[in-house]
């Protein structure tokens, strides 16, 4: 019965949420900054010769879920670069504040928290990549839960529990202070997910005549929509 069932909610809840994936271009974003940033042959470059800010190429659009995947190199290893998610300005500022898939240094693949908890939320150890390679990132925000994956590892599967936190925001490319860098970002390839119920949600609202379907207790939730399927 609760396969059938299964099926029975699967075209109601899962085909509406199919999306396809589009390529963010460079025109899609706000230099913030003149002169750090630009794009030659689909390669977006972030390079600077040394600067007292971190700086952020952010798109004119807010995502809320998604799924982000990019390729991204880090010359020779050197400094430090991350992609922010669900981001939104920090006032008289050139910060954001808001999730990062972290680049560099020690923290590959770590899960940060830029210019709000200023902490590290999750992280698994990666083994040392080649710095002269070209890294692939899918970042997925999919209500309260983020995962990472990198060069087709997954190093994140976070679960937010703070009140509080923003759901949406911008994605914005960044390149760190200190000395110099220069990040190259490619194939930036976003696929929108609806809001989709979570365990334990009464899925009336979705059902037509769910009143005459599922009697006084409701119908709930047996399954996920999730950013897999």
């Amino acid at each position: 019965m609760m396969t059938s069932m299964t099926r029975l909610l699967l075209p109601a809840l899962l085909l509406p949420g199919l999306a396809l994936a589009a390529e963010l271009k460079f025109s899609d974003f706000v230099v913030d900054t003149p002169g750090l940033w630009s794009e030659s042959g689909g390669v977006i470059t972030g390079k600077h010769s040394g600067l007292k800010y971190n700086d952020f190429l952010r798109t004119k659009k807010h995502y809320g879920n998604f799924r982000l995947a990019l390729q991204f190199q880090l010359v020779d290893g050197v400094g430090n670069s991350g992609v922010q998610f669900r981001s939104k300005p920090v006032p008289d500022s050139h910060e954001v504040e808001g999730y990062q898939a972290d680049i560099g240094e020690k923290y590959w693949g770590a899960l940060y928290d830029e210019s709000r908890r200023k902490k590290v939320l999750a992280q698994t150890a990666v083994p040392n990549l080649d710095t002269k390679a070209w890294h692939k990132y899918v970042i997925t925000a999919d209500g309260d839960r983020i995962t990472l994956e990198l060069d087709g590892k997954k190093t994140v599967d976070y679960r937010e529990t703070e009140p509080g936190i923003e759901r949406t925001g911008f994605i914005a490319l960044q390149v760190h202070s200190g000395p110099g860098i220069t990040v190259h970002f490619k194939d930036l390839q976003l696929t929108e997910l609806p809001p989709g119920p979570v365990i334990g949600e009464n899925v009336g609202p979705l059902v037509p005549d769910f009143k005459k379907l599922a009697g006084p207790k409701g119908l709930f939730v047996l399954f996920v929509r999730s950013a897999d399927w």
